[in-house]
């Protein structure tokens, strides 16, 4: 892929010698490596944007729940699993 922007930043000079001197150290440009962590910046980012919009409509799915009154309140769910725990117990 031909690199057509150039992007410039403003860093510590121990930060910029200490990047170099590993970069050199694993053989790679350092501009590679720039490269990279962007990608693996926007992919998390990516990733949380994703996750976000899911817990997101998750919540909304339970709010519409119990606004419809099909929800199950806590004591319900307190309930019914300390009936399964004690059924698992039994079962060990």
């Amino acid at each position: 892929m031909p690199k057509e922007a150039v992007f410039t930043m403003k860093l510590e000079s121990s930060l910029r010698e200490d990047f170099i001197a590993a970069a050199k150290a694993s053989d790679r440009p350092a501009s590679q490596i720039i490269r990279e962590l962007m990608r693996e910046y926007i992919r998390r980012q990516s990733e949380n944007q994703a996750y976000d919009t899911y817990l997101e409509q998750k919540v909304e799915k339970g709010r519409q729940a119990i606004r419809s009154s099909e929800g199950v309140d806590n004591e319900e769910v307190e309930r019914l699993f300390a009936e399964r725990r004690a059924t698992a117990a039994g079962k060990v």
